[in-house]
């Protein structure tokens, strides 16, 4: 029997009524609240759900996102093994002595090389390489303290992004010399557009009164020790 029909079936009498429809009344409340909280539940169950499922579709969503865009960065340059600028185990050397100026002295140079003058300076050049000498007169023979103070300065204002100079006494054939090692960027290639980080020597010989620069400078990491001391060691006053 259904509630309607237990209301039709009891309205109209009077002994117990009073009884019946509040006991009536109460199983109605009791069915209609169980009716609401059963959809209500269903309902916050759904909404629940649907909740946690945008969720967890934004988390697994953004994992990817965030992926891809760490993947879409570009990788740095790979270090090169084998860097520009190395100059071969078999090259020949030939004596260069100036022939006008300042000629006391002469130097082995890399045979084939290319020489050019340029505002006093003589410039031997080949790929990647160079070799450059300069004359002064020079009464005082310079040493670690003054090229630190002189030098040093003079270079950071002239060679693009200058840096770790060094200066220290070594020695050579020719006797005790200055040396002042340091990096730059070299002159932009005129066809490629190009700069490379160069490596430089930088050695101040000193007699009577005369002072020889001889710089020699290649790619940073080329293996030049070799040519480089076969040079920097033929250096002779004349």
């Amino acid at each position: 029997m259904t509630v309607r029909q237990f209301l039709g079936k009891y309205s109209g009498r009077a002994v117990g009524m009073s009884y019946a429809r509040t006991s009536a009344g109460v199983v109605a409340v009791t069915v209609v609240a169980a009716v609401i909280a059963g959809c209500s539940g269903s309902s916050s169950g759904a909404r629940s759900g649907s909740g946690s499922t945008v969720a967890s579709g934004t988390r697994s969503g953004s994992g990817p996102t965030v992926a891809s865009a760490a993947a879409s960065q570009p990788a740095p340059a790979p270090t090169e093994s084998n860097p520009p600028g190395d100059i071969p185990d078999n090259q020949a050397f030939v004596a260069y002595r100036p022939a006008s100026g300042f000629t006391g002295f002469t130097v082995k140079v890399p045979e084939g090389w290319a020489r050019t003058e340029k505002g006093g300076a003589t410039v031997f050049t080949d790929k990647l390489n160079s070799i450059t000498m300069t004359t002064a007169n020079a009464p005082t023979a310079p040493n670690v303290t003054s090229v630190k103070n002189t030098v040093v300065p003079q270079l950071r204002g002239q060679v693009p992004q200058f840096a770790s100079p060094k200066v220290s006494q070594v020695t050579r054939k020719a006797g005790p010399v200055v040396l002042l090692t340091y990096q730059g960027d070299s002159a932009k290639d005129p066809v490629t557009g190009k700069v490379v980080r160069d490596a430089f020597e930088r050695y101040a010989f000193h007699r009577q009164g005369h002072e020889v620069d001889l710089t020699l400078s290649g790619p940073v990491n080329a293996d030049n020790v070799d040519p480089w001391r076969i040079v920097s060691d033929s250096f002779a006053w004349r």
